[in-house]
């Protein structure tokens, strides 16, 4: 029996939960396992409020890993703080203070999170950056406005000369109320409110949550629509993919990579659009099933994409592996250790090019992903050039993937009725789903009425944004812009 397993045995199973147990435990369990996720035996997956409870989902064990979500009530609006055992949960649960009231009794950081104290139209409150001890030292503060079409946050570096001794970020700019927005809301308007979380992976997340619907419906998607939402996803994965590696070779001033991958991101933007009417495919991806069917037109657009990436692609990672200057850039440069992705449960690029292999569409294997057949590159150098490396790989994968995917599409309904849904009442269910940054969760409970209770939603840079504050230690300030592209975390989806 594993040390979950033995955890669990001490609480109260909740019988609405599905496909994992939520057990209601003490402080005494809850505790336990904030010891087991320092030690290193159970990852943390999530940690969230709501009035009078808090919540921890975590994993553990061999493959396939256990799940579970943890529940403890919080005695006069106070828990005990995991984030004192366990550094990831830090942040969540200064989340879970701003949002919900909740005292993480013994939390090491009594800094707001999401509250920037301007909801008076007041001036924003100062901000006690950690501070840095040594001789000429000399800080620079970058945002939170940027140049460009860029979201808002603040870095404050603090260096010797050109060599970053400590940098910190504050984000919570582009707060929203996405979790007081959910709360009510039909199926159908949640998935479009959990679609723009994040923007550039509104399918991940619209699947995700659509998931976790049809979880607590125990209803099974039509094998029509599971497909499409496989090809959405992958389509999806290639263009941030196809961007990303574009614009990292940008940062590294070697802009005809830019150009060149932007070409191939724009094909694959347009073959959503054809295929599914929508350029990043937005609210395709609904509760029971997919909310437009792909017609022949659209096939043939997914096919000659496919057919202009085999030809374009690989003289691109030609010329990213043979220009000796844009090396001199991205090998060595901003490294993280494999023993720091374990620790914060890194996903996406960021865990993988570092030598943590988890990929939720293979280890938690859900359709059409648990009939295919695909690899996960996983690299052990975590530096620019693994994270750049990575992304080849993936996009690699993603073009057999949708090559499978096209040859199982036959003919059949994509959407099932809503009265499918209907069973959903009153009950509680949690899924993931794989962006093209790692895993998105989604847990969700469902009102008498069919309605939203609660949902929470956790993006994949919550446990990476950390490990960017590492990767930059040791680099001079000008590599910066080259890390931060290469890990690409989300703003908007650590920010509710």
């Amino acid at each position: 029996m594993s040390d979950l397993s033995d955890l669990l045995l001490s609480g109260t199973v909740v019988p609405e939960h599905a496909p994992w147990p939520r057990v209601v435990v003490g402080f005494g369990a809850w505790e336990e396992a904030g010891r087991l996720l320092a030690s290193g035996e159970l990852t943390l997956l999530g940690l969230w409020g709501e009035a009078g409870w808090a919540h921890m989902a975590v994993m553990g064990g061999p493959a396939p890993p256990e799940i579970a979500v943890l529940s403890v009530a919080c005695r006069d609006g106070r828990f005990p703080s995991i984030g004192r055992m366990h550094a990831p949960a830090l942040r969540l649960e200064r989340a879970a203070r701003d949002l919900y009231g909740l005292d993480p009794v013994g939390c090491p950081d009594p800094r707001k999170w999401l509250d920037h104290g301007t909801a008076d139209g007041a001036d924003p409150l100062p901000y006690a950056f950690l501070p840095v001890e040594g001789e000429d030292l000399h800080q620079i503060p970058v945002g939170p406005v940027h140049a460009g079409v860029i979201e808002p946050g603040h870095f404050r570096f603090t260096c010797d000369g050109e060599t970053v001794v400590r940098l910190e970020a504050r984000l919570g700019y582009t707060h929203k109320g996405v979790e007081a927005l959910l709360v009510g809301a039909d199926f159908a308007t949640a998935a479009r409110i959990a679609g723009r979380v994040s923007g550039d992976s509104t399918v991940a997340y619209a699947l995700a949550f659509a998931r976790a619907v049809e979880t607590a419906a125990d209803a099974e998607v039509p094998p029509r629509a599971q497909l499409l939402r496989g090809l959405l996803a992958e389509l999806e994965r290639l263009a941030n993919h196809l961007g990303d590696v574009g614009a990292i070779c940008n940062d590294a001033a070697f802009a005809i990579m830019l150009v060149h991958c932007g070409m191939l991101r724009e094909r694959v933007l347009r073959t959503l659009a054809t295929g599914f009417g929508h350029r990043l495919g937005m609210d395709a991806v609904v509760p029971g099933g997919v909310a437009r069917d792909l017609s022949g037109e659209g096939v043939a657009a997914i096919r000659a994409l496919l057919a202009e990436l085999d030809l374009r692609f690989p003289p691109l990672v030609a010329m990213y592996d043979q220009t000796a200057s844009l090396q001199d850039r991205t090998v060595g440069t901003g490294a993280v250790d494999e023993s720091l992705v374990r620790v914060w449960g890194a996903g996406g690029v960021i865990g993988r090019a570092s030598g943590r292999s988890f990929d939720s569409r293979r280890d938690l294997p859900y359709a059409p992903y648990d009939a295919l057949e695909f690899t996960v590159p996983v690299l052990k150098k975590g530096d620019v050039d693994a994270r750049v490396l990575v992304r080849i790989g993936e996009i690699v994968q993603s073009r057999a993937l949708i090559l499978q995917m096209l040859a199982r599409l036959t003919p059949g309904e994509i959407r099932l009725p809503d009265a499918a849904l209907a069973a959903a009442a009153g009950r509680e269910a949690m899924a993931l789903a794989e962006a093209f940054r790692g895993d998105v969760l989604v847990w969700l409970r469902v009102d008498g009425a069919g309605r939203v209770a609660r949902c929470h939603i956790r993006d994949a840079s919550w446990f990476q944004w950390p490990l960017l504050e590492v990767a930059i230690e040791g680099n001079i300030v000008a590599d910066f812009p080259l890390c931060n592209k290469s890990f690409n975390c989300s703003y908007s989806g650590v920010d509710l």
